[in-house]
Formats: structure tokens, sequence, C-alpha cells
């Protein structure tokens, strides 16, 4: 804003607090909160739009208003802790200005280095927290200006800035920025969970070697875990290599569905399941397949170019994500593994003969859109599509099928029950699909819009 808009904007506070009307706004100036809440949303957050939020009472905004400022808030939330980051390295700068004692390294930094203890002090922080504070602050002061330029904007949250920062933190520093810029225009539209997670295949993509290095140190340290809980409860199981862990879990599945309900959930029947596999099943007991079981079901998509070993781009795991081409091909060529090609779109990564007239769809049909859409397609629900509905986005004509609403990959999204029930039953919630991007656009009572892009099988 400029200085008169400055002025302006204090005027208008008044106006907005106070109920005046005697204030001389330009033609295109917000006037009531509703106004100044969606105006917010939309502008890059500093001092003078600051001066403005107290006015964003919840009482005098409507529903959408609220929305909106909620947006505005946390915009501004993200400009003051990029605020906060400059001063915490800042601090940690100073400590180091006169340089570290001899032999320093990352393991001693704690017992020389006290600006973790007063930071953790002043804002009431662990020391864990604190440390971790700083070291956020400073990596994103010195190796990731353009990530902290996207904070500052409020373009992106901290805790995704933070992402950046802790999972890139095994790169060298020009591998480093490396997939800092390659995804740097995307994180505006992403989650901190879609970040992660799209960190981790830049990263494989990035260093591959890198990569395989570290899942074979981790797998080397694989291990039983079991933890008390209350009420006479304990949580167990393993930490291994993710394609065991999936196998692991499709079997568990598998043999879930064989047992009777008897009154439980599928979640109980699951630990059942375990239960059995691994106490119940001797060395004397029949393998699953020619117990009547259905085979489990790992699914992990690789590129055919991966695949033969003429590049080492990461692959996806079905339930987990990216794994190591190594990982990949490892359970391309295990005994018993079967193949079924999938057809992607070169440019956009979504996956490219049904009955449309027939309202359930025909096995190849759901299979399609299952591979398609990977989750469920409410944005940042990440329920995995083989446990969704099928649900057609233009409703079925039961009463002449020929009329619209067709059973076609096209017309056809996976929902969890939750937001297919919401879709189906709550007023003012809509559903649009673009078939060309596989984009899903979501409408809210409120008239705001959540885009949900299609999974990318690149």
């Amino acid at each position: 804003m400029n200085a008169v808009m400055t002025e302006n904007t204090i005027m208008t506070e008044n106006t907005i607090a106070h109920g005046t009307e005697n204030t001389i706004n330009e033609p295109n100036d917000p006037i009531t909160p509703d106004e100044w809440a969606a105006h917010l949303a939309a502008t890059a957050p500093g001092p003078h739009t600051a001066s403005v939020l107290p006015a964003l009472h919840a009482d005098k905004l409507s529903r959408t208003g609220r929305i909106d400022a909620l947006k505005a808030l946390e915009r501004h939330t993200a400009w003051i802790q990029a605020q906060q980051a400059d001063i915490l390295a800042a601090l940690e700068a100073e400590a180091w200005a006169e340089g570290p004692p001899a032999g320093w390294d990352r393991n001693t930094e704690a017992a020389w280095n006290f600006t973790c203890e007063e930071v953790a002090c002043a804002l009431k922080l662990s020391g864990t927290t604190a440390a971790r504070r700083l070291e956020v602050a400073r990596e994103l002061a010195s190796r990731y200006p353009p990530t902290r330029a996207l904070l500052a904007q409020g373009e992106i949250s901290y805790l995704q800035a933070a992402a950046v920062t802790e999972a890139c933190a095994v790169l060298d520093p020009e591998v480093a920025g490396q997939v800092e810029a390659a995804l740097l225009h995307k994180l505006p539209t992403m989650t901190t969970g879609q970040t992660r997670r799209a960190l981790a295949r830049e990263i494989v993509r990035a260093d591959p070697d890198g990569a395989e290095a570290r899942h074979q140190a981790r797998k080397r340290q694989r291990q039983m875990v079991q933890y008390p809980q209350d009420d006479g409860m304990a949580m167990w199981g393993a930490v291994l290599p993710a394609e065991q862990a999936a196998a692991m879990t499709a079997a568990v599945d598998t043999h879930a569905a064989t047992l009777p309900d008897e009154g439980r959930t599928l979640e109980q029947k699951r630990v059942d399941a375990l239960y059995d596999l691994v106490v119940n099943r001797t060395a004397s007991s029949p393998a699953p397949s020619s117990g009547g079981r259905s085979a489990a079901v790992v699914q992990v998509t690789v590129p055919l170019d991966v695949l033969i070993g003429d590049t080492d781009d990461p692959a996806h795991l079905k339930g987990y994500g990216p794994i190591t081409a190594d990982q990949a091909r490892g359970v391309a060529f295990a005994e018993g593994t079967v193949w079924r090609r999938l057809i992607t779109h070169p440019t956009t990564g979504m996956l490219i003969k049904t009955d449309p007239t027939t309202y359930k769809p025909t096995a190849e049909v759901e299979r399609h859109v299952i591979a398609r859409d990977a989750h469920c397609t409410f944005p940042a629900c990440r329920m995995p599509a083989h446990r969704c509905d099928l649900d057609h986005v233009e409703p079925f004509n039961h009463t002449d099928p020929e009329a619209g609403g067709q059973t076609t990959t096209d017309n056809l999204t996976t929902l969890c029950r939750r937001h297919h029930l919401m879709k189906t039953h709550h007023p003012g919630w809509t559903l649009k699909r673009d078939s060309e991007s596989g984009t899903t656009t979501w409408t809210a009572p409120t008239g705001h819009t959540y885009a949900n892009r299609p999974h990318d099988y690149r």
C-alpha cells in the first residue's frame, strides 16, 4: 500500500470498529468488514495490513468473511514467523561471531552455544523445540532465502518452510538448492503433508545414490518396537523397509477380510488378523495361498526407464510414497510379481471402455479410477483410494441413464465416506472435475473454492 492508502486504511478501520460513516474512501477501497477480510486474504502481509487486523471482529463478519479472515490471519502469522526467524538467525550468528572452539561440530554445539537456552526461556519452549527453531532460522537465512521470502509473503506456512530445511538437511548445498528450486513454485498450493511428500520424491530424484545409501544405512538399523500404553494396552510393531511394511499391511488386510465380523470393526479385525498371522500360524500351518486366502497386493508405480535401469528416478510405493529405484526394481523382479501397465500423460503425469450407462462401474473402470486418483480427491484428505467410494461427479440418472451422469472414468472420482456424504447431502458443497487436467474443484457453502490436483505419476 502507498502512503495515501495507509491513511485510508486507518480511517476505514475506525469506520468498521465504531460504525461511523464520515470517512472518505477511494472508489475501490474495501468498506465493510467482509470486504476487508477478502482484501487482506489476498494481499501480501506487512505492517500496514497488520494494522487493520483488529477490525476483523468475528461478530461483524459473515461466514464467508470469517473464512477470509482466517486466511488473512494465517498469512500474517507466516509474516510474523518470518520476522521471528530473522531475529533468531541474527542471535545465532552473533553467538558464533567469534568463531567456534577448535574441534567444534554439531554434536558439541549445545555445550558451547547457550543461545538455545535463552530462546527457550524467553519463548517458554522446551530446549529441543528452541534448538529446532534456531536451526530452521539459520537454514532459511543462509541456504533458503527464496523459501523464507515465500514465508514472509504469507504464501506458505512456517511448517512448510521448516519441512524444506529439515528434508534437505541430508543434501549438499548445491543439490539442496536444486530441490528447493524445483518445488518453489508449487509450495503455495500445497499443504504441509503434501510438501513433505513432494520433498521426499524430489530428494530421491536429485540424489538417487545418496537416497539409496541412506536407505541401506537405515535398513541395517531395522528393529522391533514395543511401547506400553494406558489401560493394559501396548503399541507393537517394527521399523523396517517400506516395501516390507507394505507387503505386511497387504497381508494383514487380506487375512482380515476372511475373518467373521462378530461385532468387530475393521480395525479390530486387522489387529486380530495380525496376531493370528504372527502367533497362531505354526510351522505346520498351510501357507496363505493354500488356505484359500487371496494373494496380498503391493502396488509400486515405476517408470519404464527406471525399471530397466536407464535412470534412477524415484518410484512410488502405494501407502508409503517415494522409494529408491533399487527398492522398486527389487519389488518388480521378485518371485511372483505381476505387472500391470499404466499409461500416463507425458506432460501432466496423470493416468490416461466401459459401459457408461450402468450405475456400477466395471472392474476395469474401478481399477482405473482408483489408480488414477490414488487418494480421496477432497483437498488434503489422504484416505487411500482403494478404501474410498467411487462417486459420480454428475449424479447418475437412475430414471434415464442416457440423460447424464454416466459411469465413465471422467465422471467418477474417489471420495472417502465422510466427504462422499458431505458432497451428497450437505447443502452448498459442490464438486466439479476438469477431465483435461484432472483437477477437482470444490466449492464451499461460503463460495470459496479449493482445488485438488490429480496424482502425478512422474
